[in-house]
């Protein structure tokens, strides 16, 4: 038996990605661009063995064995084998073909709350397609495959900076993610994930994308006339470390995309109210500095991701905390990079009201932006045991 372990990140679409051209290759009506976070706060974690002895393909997600037959798992298990056989070299081509005889166990875990709007399906097919590379030995252009199973699984392929060039060929070879810039281009950018909701989307990013796509025009006048300016705008931001129009851009697309998701019919509300009020919160703290300091981005679901420069994470974060007070429910209420109590200003506690949202935010995950997926040598991180089936602990 052949085992290959693999982590694999979170990106949160500061561009956002909604609708698609082509449903079946997951071809997209515009380019996005997002930024990959920290695999120490937020990742995915793929182990896959190999053996004769395996019966059939079967794959388990976080901790509940899930049906193989899925569409698009076929197709990253189908086009990572079809590019191993096509690959393979003389040196390996015993190995390998072996190999690609064999049934496999797939076990992914996230450490992170699933089908909440914090993007697992990208960082999931994105490890599960570089983990299938890694048992196989296929090495080059990857995305591609990963796309095909979430579109935005693409851009987890790559750390720091990532577009996803929509393209133009029918066959899709040409909708592939590049990395605009590493991650350790802007080491003072900072992400917060503030999670207002761990639930399960009440519609799903699929289903929405179709329904925006036949019904609002906003989503084609965006596609069209909007994004690809911003495409420029942005990247020129993100190499220039020109946090004011990052933000302000980060901010707008993502307006944007949500009254798209408004404007389709019927109307698909992914905000709610704590979502709302955070909106306002980071609009009144940039108003009492006069300039952009932070920045929200949502994507398709209530949590809010913000962006902000290190020196003023801390301040910022007390100002969360006093306007959404933590329930004392034993969870830690900070997780990820560490954060310094600090005291605030009366003007600034003026500035952003008397409202409080008692439990509205859950926790927050501090982070940064990090590299993409990589393996693991540490046979103590299998997900599998020697008999191939899930660990307990997984």
């Amino acid at each position: 038996m052949k085992v290959v372990t693999c982590t694999a990140p979170v990106n949160i679409a500061v561009i956002k990605y909604w609708g698609k051209r082509n449903e079946e290759l997951i071809l997209p009506i515009n380019s996005s661009l997002s930024v990959t976070l920290h695999q120490d706060q937020l990742k995915t974690t793929t182990s896959i063995a190999a053996s004769r002895d395996f019966a059939e393909d079967r794959i388990w997600l976080n901790g509940k064995e899930e049906n193989i037959q899925h569409p698009r798992l076929q197709t990253c298990l189908r086009e990572v084998r079809r590019l191993a056989r096509k690959r393979r070299n003389d040196a390996e081509e015993d190995t390998v073909s072996r190999i690609l005889n064999y049934k496999v166990h797939i076990c992914s875990v996230n450490n992170f709350p699933t089908a909440a709007g914090l993007a697992s399906s990208a960082a999931g097919y994105a490890c599960l397609v570089y983990t299938l590379a890694k048992l196989y030995s296929v090495e080059g252009e990857l995305s591609e495959i990963a796309r095909q199973g979430s579109g935005s699984a693409c851009r987890s392929m790559y750390g720091g900076f990532v577009q996803w060039v929509m393209g133009e060929m029918e066959d899709g070879r040409d909708s592939l993610a590049q990395q605009v810039e590493a991650e350790t281009h802007w080491p003072e950018l900072r992400i917060l994930v503030l999670v207002a909701s761990a639930e399960k989307k009440h519609v799903g990013s699929t289903s929405g994308m179709q329904t925006s796509v036949q019904t609002s025009p906003l989503l084609k006048f965006r596609a069209e006339s909007v994004v690809p300016e911003r495409m420029k705008d942005m990247i020129e931001a993100i190499k220039k470390k020109d946090f004011e129009a990052f933000g302000q851009l980060t901010m707008k697309d993502s307006n944007q995309f949500h009254a798209t998701c408004l404007d389709t019919y019927p109307p698909i509300f992914y905000l709610n109210r704590v979502s709302q009020e955070i909106i306002s919160l980071v609009h009144r703290y940039n108003a009492h500095y006069g300039r952009t300091k932070v920045a929200y981005s949502f994507d398709a679901g209530p949590n809010a991701v913000i962006f902000t420069l290190e020196p003023t994470v801390d301040e910022f974060v007390e100002l969360v905390t006093c306007c959404f007070p933590p329930e004392s429910n034993g969870d830690p209420f900070l997780k990820g990079l560490p954060v310094n109590p600090t005291s605030l200003s009366q003007d600034l506690l003026s500035a952003a009201g008397s409202d409080q949202c008692p439990g509205g935010v859950r926790y927050i995950i501090v982070t940064q932006p990090g590299p993409g997926p990589s393996q693991s040598q540490d046979l103590s991180l299998d997900l599998l045991g020697s008999d191939g089936l899930p660990k307990r602990s997984a």
